[in-house]
């Protein structure tokens, strides 16, 4: 039983930060440069469950705030996540923030630098492990924690983001001090830096009310690699907006998406269909809300309020 507890622990090491199917509108989560680049206060949050019908299978939120600051033309902006996931006996939670400096042109478009600092928190509840009545089972190993255990480490991320007014690309990179986590004073992992690689685009059609928005996103801990390709067709009528889209993940899945925004407010659902022997039927649910303002700290009178967009 020992060495499933480190086996687990290895497990989680590896799959540590989370796949989200709304990668494109959770920038934030990935690169930390990619905050303020809408220029109002963005706030974004998300649920996921994942492996539909498994016992104790991944439970996922995440929720975002960042805004530029009101002042030299909004190069200085900031941000701040807490995320929480439970998989299984483990519970996984970080709390960071974010800054970003971001320059005012080049190559006509803005490019920016983010820095993330943060905390992250593993726990592992031993009470609820059923050892059964095998003579010598892992209740009596001492390496083996039949309590709540639980441990911190520091976190570091940085990024680069540049966007154009007909595409945008980010490079990031987190987990790059590699933090170690202690569990119950006999149990460590280690965490692998892991790096992004993320771009889109927004491409009009002929008809002045379809878009087309293709995205790609790349991410690897240098052991396994993971590719999302991703496409939605947009339909824009009277400040409304509807999308449907899909996913494609090379051996691994099939995401089927639909969104809109109504009245300032976004939201979006995704089934993320896996292709491998876990089955159709045992995929994972996506609901993503979120909503901009316009922050006006000079002149007088309302903030006024805008849909959210994202390429």
């Amino acid at each position: 039983m020992t060495v499933l507890f480190l086996g687990c622990c290895v497990q989680l090491k590896a799959q540590f930060d989370a796949h989200f199917s709304h990668y494109w509108a959770l920038q934030s989560y990935f690169n930390p440069a990619s905050i303020g680049s809408a220029g109002r206060l963005n706030i974004t949050g998300t649920y996921s469950s994942q492996m539909t019908g498994f016992t104790r299978s991944a439970r996922t939120m995440y929720f975002s705030g960042d805004t530029p600051l009101p002042f030299a033309s909004q190069q200085h902006n900031v941000g701040v996540g807490l995320f929480n996931e439970t998989i299984g006996l483990f519970t996984n939670q970080r709390l960071f923030v974010q800054y970003a400096f971001r320059t005012k042109q080049l190559w006509g478009g803005r490019l920016s630098g983010g820095v993330q600092l943060g905390m992250l928190s593993e726990k592992f509840d031993g009470s609820k492990v059923d050892f059964g009545e095998a003579e010598g089972s892992a209740s009596s190993d001492p390496a083996f924690p039949t309590s709540e255990a639980e441990g911190t480490a520091f976190d570091l991320g940085v990024g680069f983001h540049f966007v154009h007014p007909l595409f945008y690309v980010g490079l990031s990179a987190s987990h790059l001090n590699s933090p170690e986590v202690l569990l119950a004073e006999t149990n460590e992992f280690q965490i692998s830096p892991a790096f992004y690689l993320m771009g889109g685009c927004n491409i009009q059609l002929r008809n002045p009310l379809l878009s087309i928005q293709p995205s790609l996103m790349v991410q690897s801990d240098g052991v396994g690699l993971r590719t999302d390709i991703t496409g939605r067709l947009t339909y824009t009528y009277d400040g409304k907006s509807y999308y449907g889209g899909l996913g494609y993940s090379p051996t691994i899945s099939c995401t089927f998406l639909l969104g809109g925004t109504i009245q300032g407010i976004n939201v979006g659902y995704a089934y993320e269909m896996f292709t491998s022997q876990i089955g159709a039927g045992h995929g994972n649910h996506s609901l993503i809300v979120g909503y901009q303002m316009d922050l006006d700290f000079f002149k007088k009178g309302k903030n006024r309020h805008k849909s959210i967009r994202i390429l």
